[in-house]
């Protein structure tokens, strides 16, 4: 699989030719927002694009799978964007949402797993030793 963020939004018909092409089985949308808006080329522009409405547009296109992160609490440790990611959701039934940014410990996780996320990426917080191993099993 490959994940595509700034090209979808500066390159769209280049994009959408990769879903034509590969298939959107192999393909995943990147969705980096702040405030609820598309922000790209490593988080240094943002843009007037809405997530919801973006992510829709591709999911029309075939997309399923999206990697959101929500770049004001990337790294941060702070606790992730739960509401965000629920509204997300609720907005495209059937989308397979990676939620990315601001786990602080597993307790984020579980509220995410409550909110039917299927999915999280994270690190500092097992770098920090916030999150043991262990404690991810259950979820496996």
């Amino acid at each position: 699989m490959v994940t595509g963020g700034s090209i979808a939004v500066k390159h769209p018909d280049e994009f959408e030719s990769w879903i034509e092409t590969y298939g959107s089985e192999k393909i995943i949308l990147g969705a980096d927002a702040k405030d609820g808006k598309i922000a790209v080329t490593g988080w240094m522009e943002e843009t007037d694009q809405k997530l919801i409405p973006f992510i829709q547009q591709y999911h029309q296109k075939g997309i399923r799978k999206v990697i959101c992160t929500d770049i004001s609490k990337d790294g941060m440790l702070q606790g992730t964007a739960t509401e965000l990611y629920k509204e997300v959701l609720s907005e495209i039934p059937g989308l397979y949402l990676v939620a990315s940014g601001g786990v602080s410990g597993i307790k984020d996780i579980e509220q995410l797993v409550e909110a039917n996320v299927p999915a999280v990426i994270f690190g500092k917080a097992i770098y920090e030793g916030r999150i043991d191993l262990k404690e991810l099993e259950r979820f496996l």
